[in-house]
């Protein structure tokens, strides 16, 4: 693939030929000329391009992204709405009524089909669109140098001539060309090698492919390592990633495991209904009713038990919680986390950036033989010393007028901040252009090394976690130009110190150095650089928590979720902020990383099976992924927090992966399940509430869409038990009027329901739980469906009886009770309809009284209402409508028949939930 590209590459043009001032066409470009060259056919420099010169490219060459392959998808959407299993029984039914003789019916039901996939489709659609829509709250950045300094901006926005930066964990935004620095990448995007690659400017022999060639980088795949910048040369579609596209069809999108549960339920439903239907065929037949009439009734119980807009309902209402949560700081990714979030039973964060502002500042200086602050080491030449060491050995930069609070590393931006501060800032370029090499930080190792010329000659800088620097030193800086061993007893005062601060919450850096000796070669081996150091003091940093993270931390408890400090800092510094903002317990165990590595995974499962909150600090990921295997291994629900390249196994096998969508890299926001834009941790429990809220609210409408079964299916078993002498008190076309008319709307509004009180007191629901239960069931069909059937019921017999009926009389057109079965049939519509509104109001809470919630807090419900009793309204007084459905026209007393129905309905689910209260509090009370 990436010879054949090489080999159809057109050179520049020749020197001779007229320029008129643009660049040369990408697709003209030999991205594997010198840089010099490229520089000249690009229209660029090492300085970057200027504001303007980039938004001229970008009407140019178009936006830096790539089109979606397989064109409109709209068709085949709609389409696949008429190949559910619902329309297809729901198209059995409309020909057996063909068959049956009863047109209108067949009719009516096509009708009923068309109508339901429509809905579905628009569902889909809008669901489908909100998840797609949510890349707007995260857009993929790049660093570039534009106007001669680095700036972020939109990935977007990249065009060719521009230079781009890239570090660790960031995504390579477009193809470009080397031109200084060394990377460490990852290409399994292009080549499906796992193993990482080192990319660096020296060029390659030209019988290289392209994706071999060593100084070229390509857009979508990841950097796991080092700095450096390079020349974009291709954007968009005409990158190596583009042509892929081309080639490429979107995957269809996987199911989340509530939908797959509930079509599951609907599979059976509908089995059960035809099963019902063709069961009682004979039965009518045999009672005397003839084929039309027996057929009618079977595809009434049919329509009857489809619950046809029940899947496009719960999409919508997953989608809908999806927009919730990203408006309040957490991007979900896929419509099954939102179910995942509200089963969490165990929060493994980081300290860094999550329950702290990741906002640090240096308090404490430690320089031999003295301590102090930063505002009384103002003119101390050690202290000045120690803060230029650090400032080299940083890759963040320091805030300017384009960048206020300046980019990179909190960590390296307090020491940049220190040595401004102190009067030894070193200017971005100038520490870049005196680098020779750099060693990034690495997370297994906890520190980082730079060699730069200086003043002194080539000099190594490193700077990291005390326990991984110190054994590397040899010498400790007495006093400037003067330095003495680091025996036993200064290892013993550092170790004090490093504890003191630590265990004042405070983060401890050590800082070394080493001049190399004249003549002496840039060191290329880690090993190489890091030995022989001496130790110029400690940094002690404050990162305060954040507002808001205590209050979280109680909710989480309170909710019956345990919380794991799983950190890179060290152990005291780790528990004294899970302290602060009350993780653990007096006593809880801090576990440090090389205990953790020589735990077996008994001992590593029995620590994890008790009830306590651990620290675990210097974790490697490794570990991380460990810890979070072994959680799940017990059944635990894990919500893991992450931000770097390493993090991303983890996130990957966590339930929800968490990554930081401010702090953390494009690795760890590709591989988690919910981005936080805010890197809060009180976003996280937001999120998990929000999650049990949306589960519950699905829960509320699926009872209310089944509870309806139950009175729309009485009336034609009792029609056929009886032989036919009492007639149908319902007939199809009003069914489909309840299904579609007056249940859909009240339904999409119970998704909106607010919070029910104690939702976040509860404890964490079961891996297992499903939305539909036995107590679901138990509720929707014996509680709830049976009162109101018999309710419908009672005031159809009631009806026809005040009008003379008696069992066996015609009803029939023409005979004199024909006037008042219809407005029999049609108390039985409005009575069901009626016990809707008592359904919906009883359906708002599981648990709690409606009063603590409110009777009218829920708007869009009472709007569903509204609707639902205009449309009956119609149904039952508009003439033309009379004549499709059935109805007859009520007198006052008659509604008056139906008018108790809602608040009877609600009034015995209350009741029953009042018990449940009672009972939970007296088993707690026992328990007590």
């Amino acid at each position: 693939m990436g010879g054949s590209r090489n080999s159809t590459v057109r050179k520049g043009r020749a020197a001779d030929e007229p320029h008129n001032g643009e660049p040369d066409d990408a697709e003209e470009t030999d991205e594997r000329l010198p840089p010099a060259d490229l520089f000249r056919e690009l229209r660029t420099s090492r300085s970057g391009l200027t504001g303007r010169e980039a938004a001229r490219r970008l009407l140019v060459y178009g936006p830096n992204t790539l089109t979606r392959a397989g064109g409109r998808r709209w068709p085949g959407e709609l389409l696949s709405q008429f190949t559910q299993p619902l329309a297809i029984l729901l198209a059995l039914a409309a020909v057996l009524a063909w068959v049956g003789g009863t047109p209108a019916l067949s009719v009516a039901v096509v009708a009923v089909i068309l109508l339901n996939a429509g809905f579905a489709f628009v569902q889909e659609m809008q669901a489908e669109r909100a998840v797609e829509a949510l890349a707007a709250f995260l857009p993929p950045t790049a660093r570039v140098v534009r106007d001669r300094v680095r700036s972020d901006i939109e990935a977007r926005d990249l065009v060719p001539g521009d230079i781009l930066v890239v570090a660790e964990g960031d995504r390579v935004c477009a193809d470009a060309h080397l031109v200084e620095g060394t990377l460490t990448l990852d290409l399994s995007s292009l080549t499906g090698e796992s193993l990482p690659v080192t990319r660096s400017p020296e060029p390659s022999a030209d019988t290289v492919s392209l994706l071999e060639a060593h100084e070229l980088l390509f857009s979508g795949t990841t950097c796991t390592g080092g700095e450096a910048e390079a020349v974009v040369t291709r954007t968009g579609m005409h990158t190596e990633l583009g042509r892929i596209a081309t080639l490429s069809q979107r995957g269809k999108t996987e199911r989340s495991p509530l939908e797959r549960q509930v079509r599951k339920a609907t599979w059976i439903i509908a089995a059960v209904a035809v099963v019902i239907g063709a069961a009682f065929l004979p039965v009518g037949v045999a009672a005397g009713l003839g084929w039309s009439a027996a057929i009618s009734f079977s595809i009434g119980l049919i329509v009857a038990n489809v619950p046809e807009g029940l899947l496009p309902t719960i999409t919508l209402a997953l989608a809908a919680g999806v927009r919730e949560l990203a408006r309040g700081g957490a991007v979900v990714k896929r419509l099954s986390g939102v179910e995942t979030l509200g089963s969490t039973t165990v929060i493994c964060t980081d300290k860094t950036g999550t329950l702290t502002e990741n906002r640090m500042r240096v308090t404490r200086l430690w320089l031999a033989g003295h301590e102090r602050s930063p505002d009384e080491a103002a003119h101390d030449p050690q202290a000045a010393l120690l803060a230029a060491n650090g400032a080299a050995c940083t890759t963040a930069d320091a805030p300017t007028e384009a960048q206020p609070h300046g980019s990179g590393d909190p960590t390296e931006l307090a020491l940049l901040s220190l040595a401004d501060d102190l009067g030894v800032a070193v200017e971005s370029d100038r520490r870049r252009s005196a680098r020779r090499t750099i060693f990034p930080f690495d997370a297994h190792l906890k520190r980082m090394t730079t060699v730069s010329d200086t003043a002194d000659g080539l000099t190594v800088h490193t700077n990291g976690a005390p326990e991984s620097v110190l054994p590397h030193c040899t010498h400790l800086l007495d006093s400037p130009g003067k330095n003495r061993d680091l025996d036993e007893p200064a290892r013993h005062e550092l170790t004090t110190v490093i504890d003191r601060y630590a265990a004042s919450g405070l983060r401890v850096l050590a800082l070394a150095h080493r001049v190399l000796d004249p003549g002496e070669e840039v060191p290329t081996q880690r090993e190489q650089a890091e030995s022989g150091l001496t130790l110029l003091g400690l940094v002690a940093m404050a990162d305060p928590a954040r507002p808001g993270v205590t209050e979280a931390v109680k909710a989480a408890h309170r909710a019956g979720i345990r919380i794991h400090v799983i950190t890179g800092d060290y152990g005291l510094t780790a528990a004294e902020i899970a302290r602060q903002v009350g993780i653990g317990a007096p006593g809880s165990p801090v576990l440090a990383g090389d205990v953790l590595e020589r735990m077996t995974d008994h001992d590593l499962d029995e620590l994890l099976s008790g009830h306590q909150e651990i620290v675990f600090a210097r974790t490697s990921p490794e570990a991380k992924l460990r810890i979070c295997e072994a959680l799940r291994a017990q059944g635990e629900v894990v919500a893991m927090t992450g931000d770097g390249v390493n993090d991303a196994p983890a996130l990957r096998h966590a339930d929800i992966g968490v990554a930081m969508g401010k702090s953390g890299t494009d690795v760890a926001r590709e591989a988690a399940t919910m981005v936080l834009t805010d890197d809060n941790f009180a976003t996280i429990v937001s999120a998990v509430d929000a999650g049990r809220r949306v589960f519950d609210n699905v829960r509320k409408f699926v009872l209310y869409i089944f509870a309806h079964a139950v009175p729309e299916v009485v009336p034609f078993l009792v029609f056929a038990l009886s032989g036919g002498s009492i007639p149908l008190p319902l007939t199809v076309l009003q069914i489909l009027a309840i299904d579609l008319g007056t249940e859909t709307v009240p339904a999409l509004a119970l998704g909106r329901e607010p919070a029910e009180p104690g939702l976040m007191s509860r404890p964490p629901r079961s891996r297992t739980a499903g939305v539909i239960d036995r107590t679901l069931l138990f509720r929707a069909w014996v509680i709830l469906g049976t009162l109101s059937a018999i309710l419908v019921m009672a005031g159809y017999l009631f009806t026809l009886g005040q009008a003379g009926w008696h069992p066996g009389d015609p009803t029939g057109s023409g005979t004199p009770l024909h006037q008042a079965y219809l407005e029999a049939t049609t108390i039985t519509f409005v009575g069901i309809v009626a016990c809707q509104i008592g359904t919906a109001f009883a359906a708002r809470t599981d648990r709690a009284s409606l009063f603590t919630i409110g009777v009218l807090t829920n708007r869009l419900l009472l709007w569903g209402i509204g609707f639902e009793l205009v449309f009956t309204a119609a149904v039952v007084y508009a003439p033309p409508l009379q004549d499709v459905f059935g109805t007859a026209a009520l007198s006052p007393a008659q509604l008056a028949v139906v008018a108790p129905f809602p608040l009877l309905v609600w009034g015995a689910d209350e009741l029953l939930r009042r018990a449940r209260r009672h009972k939970t509090a007296g088993l707690g009370a026992g328990a007590g």
